[in-house]
């Protein structure tokens, strides 16, 4: 198997004002004062423990999640981004990106975050109608999102993802293009445009709201993506779109099927040998992070088994409009072509992966029904 040499950073910080319906994330309310510098210092002796492992690697990106990173000073992320300069290789002009809710970001911080090496925003608006906002249980308005969104261009940052969500409770299909229409005229440089999904043991899964049908659903999904192209936007993923050359470097490494360590409660990562892959996690509570970071005893190491090495590839290969070549399938897999054909039958036969010139795409209707595809894999 193919061993990527460079590889991503995934920082989670855990904690969040509050906890919204629909997350299903390794997320915790903050309830007294936060332990930013403990949870910094922990971070950094996990960083330590790592870095032997990464020591042949380049970093070629850093994502701080959470949570809500925008929670934690300028000072803290910076002493975070020092840490990974000190043990790992980075490479210059390295992707550096941090979450940002407008309700819970102090806009002070956003200039701090510029200069301590964060060069890339990704603001989780959501929605940019107050009635919406508040059903999702955001604790922000939308005048909020709007300030935030000048904040961080007034402190310097000219690379900013915004994230929105369709197919709200109760919300038409006019209305939700009308709250797409209201973000493109900020000119992000990135829109994550999703679709509201119910996940289990959310508040949402326990008293489900009343959301659009599948047709509604689909309108509203054709009316957003004509509506980004002719904006210049360009679809490079099922639910992200860019202007041209500002896609999402880090994430474009996990749908490519690359390594990355993760750091933080409840964080995962990938790691690729000649011989195996396999998946990371740390202990998902912060109190048990804190506790066990620097040891052998804050993460667990699977092998993923070579059953399961076609089914992970493709997870995350068809999320991406290009598809991927099948040199590449067998590269990172040890599956032939005419092997994965066979296992792809069903779905070529539906019409919903098309194999043309040594290389696999989702069709158009394939890129609705991944899960679909993603069903003939399953060891």
């Amino acid at each position: 198997m193919r061993v990527p040499r460079q590889i991503g950073v995934y920082i989670h910080l855990p904690w969040c004002v509050r906890k919204c319906p629909y997350c299903d994330f390794n997320s915790h309310p903050l309830r007294g004062v936060l332990q930013e510098s403990a949870y910094v210092e922990a971070l950094l002796r996990d960083m330590q423990h790592e870095s032997g492992r990464l020591k042949d690697r380049v970093i070629s990106s850093i994502f701080i999640g959470g949570g809500t990173p925008s929670l934690f000073s300028g000072g803290a992320i910076g002493r975070i981004l020092d840490g990974v300069h000190q043990y790992f290789n980075l490479q210059p002009a390295a992707e550096t990106t941090l979450e940002a809710n407008p309700g819970s970001a102090d806009y002070a911080h956003f200039k701090h975050y510029t200069d301590a090496g964060v060069n890339r925003l990704s603001l989780g608006l959501q929605s940019l109608d107050d009635g919406q906002l508040q059903r999702l249980g955001r604790i922000h308005n939308a005048h909020e999102c709007l300030q935030a969104y000048r904040q961080a261009r007034d402190a310097g940052f000219d690379n900013i993802n915004i994230d929105m969500m369709y197919g709200l409770p109760g919300q038409s299909a006019g209305e939700a293009l009308d709250d797409l229409q209201q973000v493109i005229r900020l000119q992000p440089e990135h829109i994550s445009w999703y679709q509201l999904t119910i996940e289990p043991n959310t508040a949402f899964a326990r008293q489900p709201p009343l959301l659009p049908d599948c047709d509604d659903s689909c309108k509203i999904e054709e009316g957003g993506m004509e509506l980004l192209t002719d904006h210049h936007f360009r679809r490079y993923e099922i639910s992200a779109y860019s202007q041209t050359g500002k896609e999402c470097r880090h994430n474009l490494n996990y749908w490519h099927f690359g390594d990355y360590l993760g750091l933080g409660a409840g964080a995962h990562g990938k790691f690729s040998s000649r011989a195996e892959v396999i998946r990371d996690v740390c202990v998902r509570h912060p109190k048990d992070y804190l506790q066990h970071a620097g040891s052998r005893h804050v993460r667990q190491s699977v092998p993923i088994a070579d059953t399961e090495l076609v089914f992970e590839y493709l997870l995350n290969r068809l999320r991406l409009v290009k598809g991927f070549s099948l040199d590449d399938l067998q590269d990172m897999t040890g599956k032939t072509a005419e092997e994965f054909i066979k296992m792809a039958g069903k779905s070529i036969q539906k019409r919903l992966l098309c194999i043309q010139n040594n290389h696999c795409s989702p069709t158009e209707t394939g890129y609705r029904w991944v899960n679909d595809i993603l069903l003939d894999f399953l060891p």
